[in-house]
């Protein structure tokens, strides 16, 4: 295939800005899949994604667009085929990662806005992304047809921050098909052709025909193995060679290869410039690394260079609700990281829950799909810790520690530094919600920086918190005080000191780990009066009193009384003397003191979720 034919590109955007719906009208115009088979959001797979409305894995798929041209030449008039390669990308800010990834194998990208929001905080971060990467910049203005559609300011807001022309941003409608077609014909004309990425001119080896191929995501098939999904930047690859993964020196040869369309479709050959799959065969976990090169074992070339690996922010311990299922639990998230990359674990024992593993994720969100999946894809009943960040200790005799989870944080005496990580955020929100989202900011111990002006009536305001904070509850609060219009993005800003404690939470004078957190210490009682009132709300009621206490700092600071189940024990007698009714009221009052001081509470899975929820 002629590379010059050939037009990769992403779509990038926040969420619910309508991507998987523009998406489906692309494949709808280009004749991808039959109108018989045509569906609301076809590239996400996934039950939970259509579920949620949102995606979360990217999706490649492949399409042919054929362009004609009007003017009249000797042989009449005449066409041209393209292959147009688009990766539909996630926008919930937790999955930055994903959209790194698709960034790395495309030349281009559609910068989608909705004309009912605006330009969003997460806008900027992917935009910034695609910049850095020197990509082809496409604004375009989407669901112009809704009744609220502010397009002329929306384009006025994009103009200001591509320093374009309005004229050059395009208007579409995912739901009715509405530009796109000249939004196709915008990437054909915009985006330029991949072109062979050489990592030294100097080497002779490295020619337009050595194999080097991007691999920017992979599969897992019980029958095929690992299936990596690549870009190749030069060269070319069939079926049956020889081929390795010049980080993890890995070999392997191809069994298949093929392209999306959106299915997998085989082929008898990859070119320079084409986004497709490779079957590997292999069907151990970590032999096939994201950002890894697949090159030719008889010629192998130096990896390509620049790719971001996943930064887990938030930590978690999970643990089977049988340990007979901590085989199942262990198979499934091996699995689970061959479609999942960013998710890191390794196993731990806890005294209470037994052996699980602490698990790093990309967000909160993050953690609420993996246990889903487990759920649904695996069919396991998982225990969930309250999520967690990476605390640095310092105890007083020197020693250094990081420390992962809440349950293994030390005692206030033992400690002599703690050092938490911080974040740098950029919030875009109305100007009449500004004082609000102000009083939410220090009330999480941000601190501001410069705030300017945005757009006509939107501000955007710089500012620091910490990790610990974002993950109390920060989004829901903002969305919250803004009347839903605020919007923010994030990124990893360093360490500071910190100022924190261990939160113990106790059912039936017993801690239970996965409830421990660790809260800054002024404000160590509100945080347990908190835990304490959530889990009695949500703690199903036992057959004896159960007591429910909040620690920290030494001692108890919230605590309540779950009352114990009733039952009618002399609903079945009729007349005699009372004294009969209250033999059995005695004997089931000494059973429940009996059972008090030697049952065990049994916590359903389903309450840690709500915990975690609460958090």
């Amino acid at each position: 295939m002629d590379a010059k034919n050939i037009r990769n590109f992403s779509i990038i955007a926040h969420i619910d800005h309508g991507k998987s719906t523009l998406a489906d009208r692309m494949l709808q115009i280009t004749g991808t899949i039959p109108e018989r088979k045509m569906r609301e959001q076809v590239l996400d797979s996934m039950e939970l994604e259509r579920e949620r409305g949102i995606t979360i894995k990217m999706t490649p798929v492949r399409m042919s667009y054929t362009q004609f041209v009007s003017e009249l030449t000797a042989e009449g008039f005449y066409a041209t085929c393209y292959t147009l390669n688009l990766i539909d990308t996630p926008g919930h800010i937790d999955f930055s990662y994903e959209v790194s990834r698709s960034l790395k194998a495309v030349e281009g990208a559609i910068l989608l806005v909705d004309s009912t929001q605006g330009v969003q905080a997460q806008t900027l971060t992917t935009l910034s992304m695609a910049e850095e990467l020197g990509l082809v910049i496409i604004p375009v203005v989407t669901k112009i047809d809704s009744s609220l559609a502010r397009v002329p300011d929306v384009k006025k807001e994009i103009s200001a921050l591509l320093h374009c022309s309005e004229e050059t941003i395009l208007s579409v409608s995912g739901k009715t098909g509405e530009g796109v077609k000249e939004l196709l014909a915008a990437i054909v004309e915009r985006v330029t052709p991949p072109t062979i990425r050489r990592e030294s001119a100097s080497n002779p080896r490295e020619s337009a025909s050595a194999l080097r191929a991007l691999v920017f995501d992979y599969e897992y098939s019980s029958h095929r193995g690992v299936v990596v999904y690549a870009r190749l930047m030069s060269g070319a690859v069939k079926k049956g060679e020889k081929l390795l993964f010049a980080v993890t020196s890995e070999a392997f040869e191809s069994q298949e290869v093929g392209v999306f369309s959106p299915a997998q479709v085989q082929r008898e050959e990859l070119c320079a410039g084409e986004i497709g799959y490779i079957v590997t065969g292999l069907k151990e976990p970590g032999k096939a690394l994201v950002g890894d090169t697949i090159t030719s074992a008889k010629n192998p070339m130096v990896p390509l260079t620049g790719y971001q690996m996943p930064q887990p922010v938030v930590w978690a311990s999970l643990y089977p609700e049988s340990q007979d299922d901590f085989s199942a639990l262990r198979q499934a998230l091996s699995r689970l990281k061959l479609s999942d990359a960013s998710i890191s674990y390794e196993e731990e024992m806890s005294p209470t829950l037994g052996r699980g593993f602490r698990c790093g994720f990309l967000g909160m969100l993050h953690i609420e799909i993996v246990v889903e999946r487990l759920k649904r894809e695996f069919s396991l009943s998982i225990l969930v810790t309250a999520p967690a960040v990476a605390y640095e200790i310092v105890r007083k005799d020197g020693t250094k520690k990081k420390i992962y989870s809440p349950a293994q944080f030390p005692d206030d005496g033992a400690i002599e530094t703690v050092y938490e990580p911080w974040v740098r955020m950029q919030i875009i929100v109305p100007q009449g919600y500004l004082g609000d989202v102000l009083q939410l900011l220090y009330a999480h111990e941000a601190v501001v920086g410069d705030s300017e002006s945005f757009s006509r009536d939107r501000l955007k305001c710089e500012a620091r918190i910490p990790l610990r904070e974002l993950m109390r509850g920060f989004f829901d609060e903002v969305k919250s005080v803004s009347s839903g219009y605020a919007s923010f993005s994030y990124i990893i800003d360093g360490t500071e000191k910190a100022s924190v404690t261990r939160l113990d939470i106790m059912v039936a004078d017993e801690v239970v780990p996965a409830f421990s957190s660790v809260v800054a210490k002024h404000r160590a009682y509100e945080e347990a009066k908190r835990a304490v009132d959530r889990l009695y709300t949500v703690l199903p009621r036992q057959l004896f009193a159960v007591k429910i206490q909040g620690s920290a700092l030494g001692r108890v600071l919230s605590s309540k009384t779950l009352t114990a189940l009733k039952k009618d024990v002399t609903g079945y007698l009729y007349g005699g003397d009372i004294t009969r009714k209250r033999k059995l009221w005695e004997k089931q009052k000494r059973g429940k003191k009996k059972m008090k001081e030697r049952g065990k509470v049994h916590i359903p899975h389903d309450v840690f979720l709500k915990m975690i929820k609460a958090e």
